[in-house]
Formats: C-alpha cells, structure tokens, sequence
C-alpha cells in the first residue's frame, strides 16, 4: 500500500500520513519533525474524454513545523501585522474572485473532481513539508484537539471532508485500507469535518448527535469538528492545480491504479507490495535487499552527546508536539548532537550481486540504480523522477512504527535532519566536557561529494562556520537570531599524526572561468568528463588537458586519486601566472630596544642568546634568507656584517627626526654567507651597551629605519621594546589614568596614542612588510597604540608585564615564545580571500589583515596558528541543497615557492528554523563574539561591548522561546536552549568575565589591550580555555591520569569552574592557555606536599611563579606530565607561566586564581546561577513588551 493523497474541490481529501517516531512523518525512511505528508498515486480510473490531468509535480504541505497550541489575540495580531502573511492572503482573495461561480461544479464533471494525478514514486525527503496542524473538538468528548497530537506515534489516514457526498465518496477509497490494517495499533483512520462558513459550522453543531450516531464509535475519538479557516493553506493541500501546472519538471505519467496493467512496474497487486528482483540471477524476492552502506567513518570517532534524560522535571513545559522531538522516545532512537566530523557520502557499487526494483525506477532506471550518478543541474522534487538519478537505498527499519511504514511508502534515500534536543539551562549545570566535542554533524545531501573522501569536507580546526546548516532565506536567519560567519585558521600548526596538507605540484589548476572558484570535491563533471560544473556558480568548464596527466611517472594518471578532488585543504604549486614579481627571499630585521631598563631587566641578554641559539632554526633551506639588526635607545644603532669575517661595526645615527641608512650595503646581510659576523656579534652586544643609563626610547625612528631597510623585499620586522616610545616619530605620552578606569572614557585608553602606529602599518601592508611586538615595559607602554602595528600588518603580540630575566621562569618563557617565533614557517607576500554560493556575500572581516579591497585581505606574513572571523550576509534566496565556502590563499612560502592554499567547506541548506538551532556550533559564536566585543570596544565603548553581547545572547534565547517551546510570547519558567548550545551562556559569561572587557577599576590599559589583542587572534582551540579555564583537581585524580595512554597523556576530567569544588586539604590546577595556578589547600598533609614541591610542609611554601621539580615518586612524575601536556596541547608558540596558590596565601595572587572561576560571583560580576536568571528574565521582559 503506497501512500495515499488524492484531493476533490467541495468532495474531499484522502491523506496518508507515515511517522517514523512519535512527532515526526516519514515516508519509508524519510524523516523530519513535525508532521509531514508524502504522496502516491492510487485513485480512481478517469472515466473524462477531457485531456489527461496533471501529475502533481510539487511536494504537499507548509514550510513551517506545526505546533499544536491555541492561537492567542497576540498571534493573531502579529500575523495581521506580518506583511508576508498579508500578502498571501491577499493573493488568496485575487484567485478566488478569479474563478467563475461554477469551477467547483464544473470540476466534478471533468476527472471525477480530481485536480491531479499524484506520480508512482515517494517525494524526497530534503523538499518534503510539514502537514499542516488543524485543531477542532473530538465527536466522543467534544475536547478542543490538535492534529498534531492524534498523529504523533501513528500512520495515519486522514480525510477531510465538508458535505454527506464528500463522506460517501471517501470511504470508497479508505474501506479497503480500514479493513485491512485497522487491527494493527499503530494505524488510525481520522477524519476533519471541516466547515469554515461561519453559518454551515453553527449548523453542523447542532447536529452533532446525529453525527455521532452515523460514525462508528471506534472512530470517535480521531473525528474532528472543526471551524478553522484553512483557506489560505489550500495550495499547500493541493487544491490549487494551477500551480501544479506550473511546475518546472515533468515526472513519468502515471494511470489509474484500478488498472492492474497499469500499476508501477514491479507491484505484485494481490499482495500490496513491490517484489525485488535479483539482475544477475532473475531470481524474484519479497524481502528488500539487505545490503546498506555505511559513510565512511572519521578518524577521530565519533563523539556522541546524550539527550536530556526522560525523566525532565520540567518537560511539560514545551509543546505537546515538540517534546517528543527534543527528549525522544523508547521506540526511536534519537539522533546524535554531535557525530563524526566526516560527511555522509553515498559510497559507489561494490562487487556485491545487483538488485534492482522496478516499481522504484523511472525512464532507464536500471542505469541510474547501477551507477555512481550525478545529479542533474535542476533536480527533480520526487525521488526516481527523471533528474534525480540517485541509487535506491534499503535501510532496515528500526522501530515497530516503521514496519508498518514500510508497508505503506516504497524505498528513499536523502540525509536526516539534525535533531533538536532542547535543554533547560536553569536545571542543567553546564559541562566542561561539551566543549571539546566536535560541532553538529555536517550532512549534505547524496552525491554532493564526488569522492567518499572523510577528507572531503574542511576541518573544524582549519574552517568552521557557526550554523552547519545555511537558512536559505535572511528572513530565517533573522528570525533565529542567530549569527552566521566563518573562523578561518588558515595555516595551523601539523602535530604529530594528524593528516599532512597534501601539495599540488604538477601546477595544473583548474579554476572556473567565471567565479574563479577552484576544483573541490563539489564539482560535478559533465560532457563525459571533459567538462566540469561549478559547485558555486553552475558554469560548465573546460577540464585542463594534463589533468589525468601523471607528470612525474610521464603516463596517464587516475583524475579520481588528486588532491584535489579528495581533500578539502590542498596547496597548490602556483606557476609564474600567479607572481607579480619573483617570490623574494625570507628577510628579518631585529629592533632591539637597548636603553637603561631594557639592559637592566636582562631583556637584551635574553634576546639575543635566544637569537644565536636559534639561528639554525630560521627558515632557509635555499640559503637566500637575510637578516639585521639594529639597537636603539633615543638613537639608533646600525650593525654593519661583512661577510667572510667575523668583525662587525656598529653605525650610530643620533639623528632621530630625519632616518636615514648610513650604509648602503653590508647591513641586511645574507643569513648563511654573514653567519660567522653575526654570532660574534650577538655575543658582545649585552656587553657593548652595558652600562647604557639613557633612559627613553625612539621606537618610531627604529621602525623608519627597519622599513627603509626592507621596502623593496618585504619581510619581518621584529620588535623587542622595554619602555615607552617618547623620542621622534610615534613618540607616545603616560595616558595611563586611574580616574578613568572603569567608566565611559576607558575606551579612549585602547585606541591609538599617536596617528603614526595606523599609517605606518598601512605603509609596511603595502610593502609586504609584516610587524611582530614583544614588550617588555615594567611600567605604562602603551600597548593599545603598539598593537596598531601587528593588527593591520597580521603580525603578533607579545607582552610580558615586570620581566626580570633574574627569574628563571620569565627567561623560560620569553626564550621559549621568542625561539618558537623565529623557527615559525611564515608566509609571506599572502593575499586572501573567500568565495562562496550565490546568495551569499562576505559582510565585514575580524583579525590582523588590511582589507585591500572589498573582499581582499592582505598579510604581508602570516603565521602559523592565527584566527580570522568573517561575518556572512544572506542576499538572496537560496536554492540550493547545499552552499560551498572557499578560502583561498595565495603566498610565499618563506623557502622562496609561491603556492595557493585552498579550504573548502560544504554546508547543506535548510528552510527549517529547528535545523538551523540543531546545526549552531557554540565555540565558533564564541569566537566570533569576541571579536565582535573588541572591536565593539574600539569604536563605541567597553560597556557597549559587554551590553551587545549579552543582548545577543538574550536575542538568541528569545528567538529559540518564542518559536521552539510551548511558552512563544509569553513567560516562562524555564530558559530553554538546544543542547548543542548549551554552554553558550557560559561563555558569554566567561568572555563578559575576561580581562578584555571586564568592567573593572582596577585592569591596567596594558593588560586589558593585550587580553583584546589575544581575543583577536587566538585560534579556536586556544582561545575556548582562555575565555573558559579548565579546572583539574589533582589530589584525587583517577590512577589513570597523567599516565601515557593510547592518546598522549590522559588528562583528568575537567570540574565546573567555582570555588564550590575547591578542598581546603586538596591539590588543583586552573589554566586559561595564557597561565597555569596550581592551587594549595591550607590544609593539605605534609606527603602531598613532599611529593610535589620537596618540601616538609605547607608553612614552608611559597606562592608565586615556580618551576615545579620532578622528584622521584609517582604522584609527581604524573602532575608534571599533566602540566606538561597543558602547555604542549594548545596551539601555538605561547608557553604559560606556572604560579603557585596557596588558600591564605597573597591576595591579589589568590583574587587573580579566583577569577579564572567564571562561575562565581566576583565584585560587581554575577555568578552563572545569577546570570542565568537575569538572562531569564530579560527573555520573559524581551516577549512581554
């Protein structure tokens, strides 16, 4: 029995509804949530000598998921108030004045009042609908009910009928299917006596006794009385067949069903189901093929998170037709929040015997079920119609519901949904676990992949987007509220045995001609695969002649093992095409601040060991690597290096206001041939400049100097400071005022100082040159204007507030940061941009970049493990299943190669406000918030910056209440969110919470720019811990932990962050990626502290900055290797200090470890409870106004 819906103006309307779980419709196996309706043709034999009716060539159905609740006078209100809504209805009016006061009569006389003829084959399931919830009273109780609720959990048939001749003719189609499945339990027979004159629906309440004695009793209770207006759905229905006739495809004719001769090839009649037909053997079966594929499985397994338990205090608190869709139920198994990061891809025919159903294929249905084919540029709505060439596939049914379906709907392939599961955040404490686990599975439609690849689709840690699933309207993504960017990590770091990006070396890139997209996984090839299909734009391509070369072996090669084809990240080799000049050889240029308090504070030692030790560790495999060097306090100091000696002079300029180079040659030297002048150099400048006691700085001039030095080649300028710029160019003044921290004019303290730092750094973008700050002031430097330089020129920001290169630790770290900047393989000469689907525009870009043009960023050099985040615009409707996003990268490598490094992301598209919550990736808003709040901060003020993000946060809250729980408009006492978004408020929190935008009277300017400056460029991975610590108590940690496992060293389970879970007796460690506290109860034994810090007892340790010994015994070895593996498994060159807290020991050391517990109350700062329930109460104030 296929499914069933045939409609007759004024007569009635027979459909056949197939839920796969309670709230949902599905069709075989296509799912989604709410109530959805397929269609199949069974009616009766057009009897007419009129022209053949149309196929219905559209799915049934309304976009929107029903819900059963009774409009209020505000819904109304709105909807009088909503212009699309107005405009329907008027267009409504327009077609109904249209028709002539007979059409209804006429239409009984031509095809029996048939509008169209529904095809042979089951709709997709990705253009499915939603069947539309109509509510009335029930014949047995006359209770106000919802359709929404009598179909949940069942398959349902559903007659809508309006007259005694609608009733009667009816039943000739419903009787044999009552009489044969009404003893199954999970089959219900409902009908709707829709009347929706106002004078017809009083009549009929009068006679509802009369009613009620001609219906059966057993069909009571699904007989609906109803008075609702559905006029302004009937084109959803189907009663409109003019826009049937519309339709842009056809779909195979299909006759009456009474006709045997007639029915779907393949349809044993007197058995009511398809018979399955083995091509190799021709032997016939009643069972499906048993064969199902698998998508190929990522790597990294799969990371299930569990729905809410059923036992929810609170749960019936959400619609009646939601609930079951978020918790749900014994017979279905839910769906994942989180999967595998790799993409469900149909894998091609195995060797395995061929079957093949006839009843299932359309016009050469055999080819298209045996073949890997591709779709067509138009696809088809229906699942076997011509265009939708895609190979049935059997999935087994895993429900009793199901095997009722199955009997109903014939086979259908598509991706699921991603299933919503709604959480509440004032009963669920959130979960440090969640934020390691990948984001929302990415499902994109069959055969958007050429390859089945787990490699197909971008990384998270490369590419990521904060909704894996695209609305197709801005409309929607309004109405979500929810943000919609990329966070691009174009060149992260590779560790040890994570998948190298492969390289293209043949320089054979094939690009398309109008969009200039490059080849991805997502192309389509066309023309016998002489040709190729824009996946963004639909522009048919020539393939370029040596693409199935194999240049190395000199022998045709297989088009279907490139990297390109299978990798979403791959470089290319870029041929001379792609050069505006000859890539140019990696060049450094040292500005080494020697005044009084940098020679004093060991800075210069430190700096320049660094340098000698780490010479060897600059790149220059082609030995065309330069560098220089040059010292200043408040004048500069050039060093001249001849090569094949080991002297060197130095050149003093005194002459700050006008820089000038008092050497044209010898003082950017070549790396390799200038070596030996260059360590003996080093060695003697902390002597040189010993007793240096020039107090001042003339960093501006120095930078002139460096730029002149460099102009024509471009490179890195690396800037080591100690004091304040105060002498020439860029001379900077002690704005540092206590009296306006923490009010409104903070925010003047984070712009620049001087006008000079921003032009100069357009002028340094221009000429490929990229800037790198380390600074080292024990007083007021004025980052905010110093940061101007790596922030337009995509250098970095390094600060290190009181170092004293006496303290071991500082000298550690300092060294460590340095020397990791110095071997960093850079890019330089980088030009970046990102391409996407029609209907999609890059809006505005976060970062360190200068945006050269409208979409163009430039980075004179980029490093390694740097973020970026660019907002996305929806500009027009999209139509397609699925969008692609492609970063492009074209750059130098510093071993002098010019290469393009292409990321490529396909994300599917949805119309369905559910999916969108579902698909949102929480550390992705997150990261791009912050960014979003720093530059908020910049160009308004710090408290606008915390005030727009808390009232995104309330907007996202408020969007999900009113259109995703039971509570819309009004109050509610819960605040309730998707589960894959539950620990979104905490990082709200934890960001209103970090040293960048915490309202505060006590942040020094210097701390608070470089927490922005970090904020802005740290990647995802690092920037998460650093906006929300990780906190591990050690003193108990399971025997496993700090062991070496399968996967490194296993770290203990990470604690919610309040200082509830701190023991007076017990050993914890905090760390936010920048520092690590390892706080000491006060009354932890004397072993725990013999064992970890060698001492006798608590009173003899002291707080502050340590190096934590390694002793002889296993409970330190284990908390070593866990401090260890903290520092090493973040990304990047940052190296945090270790501190040591003791419960009663400094109070500003004690307040600075407290604060990383973002879940307790602090100052003027709220706990997460209090948070939570002023987010409570301004989404409750947002939808009472």
């Amino acid at each position: 029995m296929t499914t069933v819906h045939s409609v007759f103006p004024s007569l009635g309307n027979v459909t056949l509804l197939i839920p796969k779980c309670p709230c949902t419709v599905q069709s075989s196996h296509l799912q989604r949530h709410g109530t959805r309706w397929s269609s199949s043709s069974v009616s009766k034999k057009n009897t007419s000598t009129d022209a053949p009716l149309p196929l219905l060539q559209r799915p049934l159905g309304v976009k929107d998921r029903p819900a059963a609740y009774t409009k209020t006078w505000g819904d109304t209100r709105k909807e009088l108030m909503d212009q699309e809504t107005r405009l329907q209805q008027r267009q409504h009016l327009i077609e109904e004045a249209g028709k002539g006061y007979f059409t209804d009569l006429n239409a009984t006389r031509r095809h029996g009042g048939k509008s169209w003829i529904a095809p042979n084959v089951m709709v997709r399931e990705d253009k499915a609908l939603y069947f539309p919830n109509i509510s009335g009273s029930r014949l047995d109780t006359r209770a106000q009910t919802h359709t929404t609720d009598i179909c949940r959990g069942h398959v349902s048939v559903i007659a809508m009928l309006s007259t005694r001749m609608s009733e009667v003719h009816v039943n000739g189609f419903v009787s044999p299917t009552n009489a044969r499945y009404v003893s199954n339990p999970l089959y219900q027979y409902v009908q709707i006596n829709l009347q929706e004159n106002l004078l017809k629906s009083w009549l009929v309440s009068l006679f509802l006794s009369s009613i009620a004695k001609a219906v059966p009793k057993e069909l009571h209770p699904t007989y609906l009385v109803s008075s609702q207006n559905c006029r302004v759905c009937a084109r959803a229905s189907g009663h409109d067949e003019q826009a049937c006739r519309k339709s842009t495809f056809t779909c195979k004719p299909s006759t009456m069903a009474t006709n045997t001769q007639q029915l779907p090839p393949g349809w044993e009649p007197n058995h009511q189901r398809f018979v399955y037909i083995e091509t190799a053997t021709g032997r016939s079966q009643w069972e499906p093929p048993t064969q199902v594929p698998t998508a190929p499985i990522d790597a990294h397994g799969p990371s299930v998170s569990p729905p809410p338990t059923h036992g929810h205090a609170k749960r019936r608190q959400y619609a009646a037709g939601q609930t079951q869709a978020y918790y749900g139920t014994g017979d279905a198994v839910p769906d994942p929040s989180y999967a595998t990061l790799g993409v469900q891809q149909q894998p091609p025919p195995t060797s395995s015997p061929q079957l093949f159903t006839p009843g299932l294929a359309a016009e050469q249905g055999f080819a298209g079920q045996q073949q890997y084919a591709q779709p067509a540029q138009q696809e088809s709505q229906y699942i076997n119609a011509p265009g939708f060439g895609q190979e049935p596939v059997y999935y087994p049914p895993t429900a009793p519901v199901n095997a009722l379906a199955d009997q109903f709907g014939g086979m259908s392939v598509g991706q699921k949904p991603l299933q919503l599961f709604t959480t509440n955040l004032l009963t669920s404490p959130p979960d440090p676990r969640e934020l390691v686990r990948p984001p929302p599975e990415i499902r994109l439609p069959p055969n958007s992949c050429i390859t089945t690849s787990p490699y197909a689709n971008a990384d998270p840690s490369y590419q990521r987007c904060t909704l894996n699933v695209i609305p197709t309207t801005s409309s929607l993504l309004s109405k979500s509220k929810m943000p919609l960017a990329l966070v691009i990590t174009p060149y992260r770091t590779v560790k040890e045995g994570e998948q190298p990006v492969p390289i293209v070396t043949d320089t054979i890139i094939a690009r398309c001609r109008r969009c200039r997209t490059y080849i991805n996984p997502y192309v389509q090839f066309v023309d016998g695969g002489n040709r190729w299909r824009c996946c963004m734009c639909n522009m048919s391509n020539e393939v370029p002649q040596l693409f199935d070369w194999d240049q190395v072996r000199n022998q045709p090669g297989d088009r279907w093992a490139r990297d390109e084809l299978n990798h979403s990240v791959v470089e290319f080799v870029a041929p001379t095409e792609y050069m505006v000049r000859p890539p140019q050889p990696a060049v450094y240029v040292f500005l080494v601040d020697v005044s009084h308090s940098a020679i004093q504070s060991g800075m210069v030692a430190t700096a320049t060991r660094t340098i000698l030790e780490n010479l060897d560790r600059i790149p220059n495999e082609d030995d065309r690597t330069k560098v220089a060097l040059i010292a200043f306090d408040t004048s500069l100091y050039f060093f001249s290096m001849p090569t094949g000696t080991t002297d060197s002079s130095m050149l003093v300029v005194s002459d700050v206001d006008d820089v000038f180079l008092p050497k044209p040659t010898d003082l950017l030297v070549n790396l390799a041939e200038a070596k030996a002048s260059l360590e003996s150099l080093l060695g003697r400048i902390n002597d040189m400049f010993q007793d240096n006691h020039t107090v001042g700085s003339a960093l501006g001039p120095a930078l002139q100097a460096g730029f002149k030095l460099m102009a024509p080649i471009g490179g890195k300028i690396i800037v080591l400071s100690a004091s304040l710029p105060s002498v020439g160019a860029g001379a900077l003044k002690n704005r540092e005022d206590q009296k306006i921290l923490g009010t409104s004019k903070e925010s003047t303290l984070l712009q620049a100082g001087s006008p000079f730092y921003k032009t100069f750094a357009i002028e340094c973008s221009r000429a490929q040159v990229s800037v790198d700050m380390f600074l080292f002031s024990p007083g007021y430097q004025d980052v905010a204007s110093l940061a101007y330089l790596p922030h337009y020129t995509s250098g970095q920001t390094f600060f290190y507030p009181a170092f004293n290169a006496s303290r071991t630790e500082d000298a550690i770290k300092f060294a460590h940061e340095f020397g990791e900047v110095l071997a960093m393989p850079i890019m330089l000469e980088a030009v970046m941009r990102v391409r996407s689907s029609k209907g999609l525009r890059m809006a505005s870009f976060h970062g360190n970049f200068f945006v050269r043009s409208t979409d163009l960023l430039a980075m004179p050099a980029v490093p390694t493990d740097q973020s970026y985040a660019i907002e996305i615009q929806i500009e027009d409707t999209i139509t397609a299943p699925f969008v692609v996003f492609q970063t492009a990268v074209l750059h130098t490598t510093c071993y002098g190669e010019r290469r393009i490094r292409v990321i490529t992301l396909a994300l599917p598209t949805t119309s369905s406000l559910s999916e969108v919550f579902a698909s949102a990736d929480q550390v992705a808003i997150a990261t791009l918030l912050a960014n979003k709040a720093v530059e908020r901060s910049l160009t308004h003020k710090l408290e606008d910056s915390r005030d727009a993000i808390l009232q995104r946060m309330v907007d996202i809250l408020s969007s999900y209440k009113s259109s995703m729980t039971a509570a819309g408009a009004g109050a509610s006492a819960q605040l309730a969110i998707s589960e894959n978004m539950k620990m979104l408020p905490v990082l709200v929190l934890g960001l209103l919470k970090n040293v960048g935008i915490r309202q505060s009277a006590q942040i020094p300017p210097d701390l608070r720019a470089y927490a922005q400056a970090l904020l802005t460029s740290l990647p995802s991975q690092t920037l998460i811990p650093y906006i929300h610590p990780n906190f591990y108590s050690l003193h108990n940690m399971p025997p496993e932990a700090g062991t070496v496992g399968e996967n490194g060293i296993v770290m203990p389970t990470p604690l919610p962050l309040t200082s509830e879970r701190l023991e007076r007796h017990g050993l914890f460690l905090i760390e936010d990626s920048q520092t690590l506290f390892l706080w000491v109860g006060r009354d932890a034994v004397p072993q725990l502290i013999m064992d970890v810090f060698n001492l006798p007892s608590y009173e003899v340790l002291r707080g502050g900055k340590i190096t934590l010994p390694v002793l002889d015994n296993p409970f330190s070895q284990r908390v070593n290797a866990i401090i260890q593996k903290t520092r090493e498994m973040r990304r990047g060159v940052y190296y945090p200090h270790l501190y040591v807290v003791k419960e009663d020991g400094e109070p500003p050391l004690r307040l600075w470890a407290l604060s990383c517990l973002i879940q307790d109350r602090a100052d003027v700062l709220p706990s997460y409870q209090q948070f939570i329930n002023q987010l409570k109460d301004k989404v409750n104030g947002a939808n009472n106004y």
